[in-house]
């Protein structure tokens, strides 16, 4: 990965987890049609990889309960990465009997958030994970882990960067290709995201670590310029801000892919997304839901319109 600035990288990967991590905490739940239109709408702006669903119990997460359908109505692209998460092997064969090309894992940094959220600690949670690796191996699916928590906890407050590195190095020689490091209530600032990421850098390649902020204390932009000062290039976000953490007081979504695309145009930094269809993709779905994007920068322009 060459650097521009001298420390910035010169192209980054936005991961789109909007129609997964984003609908998934809206409190109304999309029609196939609609959710399909969203997707095709983020591949054509130009993403390359979009989390489209959730082969989790429709009890647990009713939003995601379409998202077979979803998976088999898409027009996929050759060049776009349409992922599922799937948290077990109920879930890995539900998604590979639709023909998802790639799965997502999680697992947590804080052993509370694990037992209220998954309801077993970590270290039963990754045990959980071998038998998905091992058959996503034999049908050359790539796998990618997530860490939740990784600088504070709902329920046990700040967390351990050394924590956070040793899941991530636990994911990582399990098999997962790239670790998903996500500040799941948003309580990250630049300094605690720094030593996070300095911890994890240690163990695992900085080119296999990917970053998740939500912004529930506006902190997710200055979190994410932190983490590309560290050589992060790989960022999840979601379109028009969608989601929340149910278990964070007051949390807003995900970083808005808008935001984030403003930020690195404004950086230099190469994405290969077009900026406007990203736009009309995040305004397509706020008018669904029936509410303004979460995104300042799609507030921004629709005013000007």
């Amino acid at each position: 990965m060459s650097m521009i600035n001298g420390s910035l990288p010169d192209f980054v990967k936005i991961v789109e987890v909007g129609p997964r991590d984003g609908l998934q905490n809206e409190a109304k739940a999309l029609s196939v049609a609609d959710k399909v239109a969203l997707i095709e709408q983020l591949a054509d702006a130009g993403i390359s990889h979009i989390e489209s669903g959730s082969f989790v119990s429709p009890k647990w997460v009713p939003q995601m309960a379409n998202s077979a359908e979803v998976f088999q109505q898409i027009t996929q692209k050759d060049n776009v990465v349409y992922s599922a998460l799937t948290p077990n092997m109920q879930g890995f064969e539900a998604a590979m009997a639709v023909g998802a090309k790639q799965v997502a894992i999680f697992g947590a940094a804080s052993e509370s958030f694990s037992q209220k959220n998954i309801n077993c600690s970590i270290e039963e949670s990754l045990a959980r994970f071998t038998p998905i690796i091992s058959a996503a191996k034999a049908n050359n699916i790539p796998v990618r882990g997530y860490v939740s928590c990784v600088v504070g906890c709902p329920y046990e407050g700040e967390i351990s960067p050394t924590k956070v590195a040793e899941v991530s190095e636990q994911l990582l020689a399990m098999g997962c290709y790239e670790i998903s490091l996500g500040d799941t209530i948003g309580v990250g600032t630049p300094a605690s995201v720094e030593k996070m990421l300095k911890a994890v850098s240690a163990v695992a390649p900085v080119e296999k670590l990917a970053v998740h902020f939500h912004d529930t204390f506006g902190q997710a932009l200055t979190n994410i310029y932190s983490a590309l000062n560290q050589g992060i290039s790989v960022i999840d976000t979601a379109i028009a801000g969608l989601g929340g953490c149910p278990y964070a007081k007051g949390a807003s979504g995900n970083v808005a892919t808008e935001d984030v695309l403003y930020l690195l145009n404004g950086l230099g930094i190469k994405t290969d997304i077009d900026f406007s269809k990203a736009l009309a993709a995040g305004w397509f779905i706020s008018d669904i839901l029936g509410k303004k994007p979460a995104s300042k920068v799609s507030n921004a322009y629709r005013i000007d319109l």
